[in-house]
């Protein structure tokens, strides 16, 4: 199946992209029609009557609930790439973010939150947000962040895991419920108070509320039951096929570096593997004026 479905692909590229005049060739638009019925489908998914998150039952009962998980799934079944590579990283990282959550007292689930924010990637958000949990520069700040042109601590891993526990520590204290914390972490903890005076209730599944925040809850959701159940949404993959982490040790750093590629060769490592392990680092050097102390991830 697998071999003719890539057939299929082939034909439809060169035909379809390339501008290919279906009218001059009859047979092959037949062919490529009849091989595209044949053996691609697309199935609606079954929805679990019973979905938890953290231990707080989803009402999927409810009709607007159930497909706002319907689309969730959907959508990050059907992008098999993004899906496949979901599953790849969380091998690689959730080693990492397991262990401060446990040791915060967060929720294992919120793993998934780190999923939906950023796809387990340092990225920036057009809003300006940044790394694998999505914080904003004030709010970093806020959380006891580092964020200046030399170091951005919302690309160290382990401190933004931290400072994310932080904030929904204090959302959960204020709302008394981890679903509406999830959402306070996408919307702010101002705006679903607001939200839930005006609409006189205590519970997100009762709130009307924008679009990004409406499908949010519903993606960590969706996310977390694809990711645990990967081979009953048809992701087939092998251990080996799976990103690992670098091993590595750590070196304290107390004094200004005036280049990082000269650390890093006398450190025997390559300018880009410091890098890759010490994102939160941002620029060629570090002006250490108060001799902080930093330490400096270095591959074994």
């Amino acid at each position: 199946m697998l071999k003719k479905i890539l057939f299929t692909g082939f034909v439809l590229l060169f035909t379809g992209i390339l501008g290919y005049n279906f009218k001059t060739d009859p047979y092959t638009k037949e062919a490529v029609k009849n091989g595209f019925l044949n053996n691609y489908k697309v199935y609606a998914l079954p929805i679990p009557d019973s979905l938890m998150l953290v231990d707080e039952p989803v009402p999927v009962q409810q009709k607007d609930v159930k497909e706002r998980i319907d689309r969730e799934l959907l959508v990050n079944t059907y992008w098999q790439s993004n899906g496949l590579l979901l599953l790849k990283r969380k091998n690689k990282y959730f080693p990492v973010i397991e262990p401060i959550l446990k040791r915060e007292g967060v929720p294992d689930d919120f793993k998934y939150l780190a999923v939906a924010e950023s796809g387990l990637q340092n990225i920036t958000s057009p809003a300006g947000a940044k790394g694998f949990w999505q914080i904003m520069k004030k709010t970093a700040k806020d959380l006891g962040l580092e964020v200046n042109d030399e170091v951005d601590e919302r690309y160290h891993l382990e401190k933004a895991t931290e400072a994310a526990c932080k904030y929904l520590k204090k959302a959960k204290q204020k709302y008394g419920s981890w679903t509406l914390a999830a959402a306070a972490y996408n919307a702010g903890m101002t705006k679903i108070a607001k939200e839930l005076e005006r609409q006189k209730t205590d519970n997100y599944y009762d709130l009307l509320l924008t679009s990004e925040t409406s499908r949010y809850v519903p993606r960590i959701i969706a996310l977390k039951h694809i990711l645990e159940h990967p081979k009953d949404f048809g992701f087939v993959f092998s251990q080996e096929d799976l990103y690992t982490p670098y091993e590595y040790y750590e070196v304290a750093v107390d004094s200004s570096v005036t280049d990082w590629a000269g650390f890093a060769k006398k450190m025997n490592i390559t300018y880009k593997e410091l890098k890759l392990l010490n994102p939160w680092l941002r620029a060629n050097k570090l002006t250490n004026k108060n001799h902080k102390t930093y330490y400096i991830k270095i591959k074994k």
